[in-house]
């Protein structure tokens, strides 16, 4: 008989501590959770995420055709309609039209004035949004963007809703001559100064 040891006497547990057992597998676990499972921390909330990606333009879309629907000098907003065929590229370069327009000096040959009188002149403070469907360039949806999503509910029209008429925004033109670093600031689909923004939001300029 050999003199070794029988590992596997009586009254001996046979292989590791049932606690040891446990322990490893909820170490197991945790490091699945902690490098598999995304962490919800790096998840930002619905409506305020970043860009999917850079705008694809195309250099040889043509200009596209608009009409001024309404004019609220009151509230410096102007609202055009384009085609509902209108593409990104075309309105993307409508925008960056009207900045040129406004750096020349004949934006108002153009677009009704919205600060008229003005030291600065006419378009001193102007938000310029581009739609598609007319019933949004109206004054009763453009009063529900300028005040903004954070309004009270009481304060804003119930018959539009400010997430439905911010995706309907095809583009925004942002003029602020106080604003000495950043004057113009145009992008694609809307964005506000909280960072609420639309799905189809591109920065343009």
């Amino acid at each position: 008989m050999s003199d070794e040891q029988n590992p596997y006497q009586e009254g001996k547990r046979a292989g590791a501590h049932p606690l040891v057992v446990v322990f490893a597998i909820l170490l197991g676990l945790w490091l699945f959770v902690a490098l598999i499972v995304p962490s919800s921390r790096n998840k930002q909330a619905a409506g305020t995420e970043g860009p999917a990606g850079p705008v694809v333009e195309d250099p040889e879309a043509a200009p596209v055709i608009y009409k001024v629907q309404t004019s609220i000098t009151d509230m410096n907003v102007v609202a055009i309609v384009v085609p509902p065929e209108a593409t990104d590229s075309q309105v993307a370069g409508l925008l960056r039209q009207l900045k040129s327009e406004r750096l020349a000096g004949t934006l108002r040959d153009h677009i009704p004035a919205t600060t008229p009188g003005h030291k600065l002149g006419d378009h001193a403070v102007a938000d310029i949004y581009v739609f598609s469907d007319k019933h949004y360039a109206e004054v009763e949806a453009l009063k529900t963007l300028a005040l903004g999503a954070h309004a009270p509910g009481t304060l804003l029209p119930r018959a539009i809703p400010f997430e439905v008429t911010m995706e309907e925004v095809r583009g925004h033109y942002r003029i602020d001559l106080n604003d000495t670093g950043a004057p113009d600031k145009g992008s694609l689909g809307y964005t506000d100064e909280s960072g609420v923004h639309s799905k189809r939001y591109r920065s343009i300029f």
